[in-house]
């Protein structure tokens, strides 16, 4: 019995340190723990709230990025179609000059074949004319050439 009555004065002992104990618990708890219970709470609020929004923004940028790559392959797209209509304007041009250059040279070669052939004719013509009269010139030079060699000359 007498160590239930030294327990019962080590229990009404105990019992102002379990009291000071419970009361610093909710003193912590009400001026400590509380607190930072909230402000970490409210920390993790505004950093997924932050997480989101640079979400929303990231995917912001990507939209914008895609509609910039899209209106940079119009325009590279534009500017290839100018060029290759440049290009074909360039060639049709060079095309056309060239056929003008033919054109031209092949009149060129057709004068000079007129102008060949009227030559030619009015050579033959020439001949024709003048090939009684040179036939007569040596005739007469191979008729007197004998008499010449009969006087001792030789050829």
């Amino acid at each position: 019995m007498e160590i239930l009555q030294q327990l019962e004065e080590l229990f009404l002992q105990a019992v102002p340190t379990v009291v000071i104990v419970f009361l610093f618990y909710f003193f912590m708890r009400w001026a400590f723990f509380t607190p930072i219970q909230k402000a970490l709470a409210e920390r993790s609020a505004r950093i997924e709230g932050a997480r989101e929004e640079a979400a929303e923004v990231e995917a912001a940028a990507k939209k914008e990025f895609a509609g910039y790559q899209q209106a940079l392959k119009e325009a590279r797209a534009r500017i290839y179609a100018e060029q290759e209509a440049a290009r074909q304007t360039v060639l049709d041009e060079r095309a056309r000059l060239l056929k003008s250059m033919r054109a031209r040279t092949q009149e060129a070669v057709d004068a000079a074949k007129k102008k060949m052939a009227a030559d030619f004719a009015a050579g033959r013509a020439e001949i024709e004319r003048e090939s009684p009269a040179l036939a007569n010139q040596i005739v007469r030079v191979i008729l007197e050439r004998p008499s010449r060699l009969q006087g001792g000359a030789r050829p």
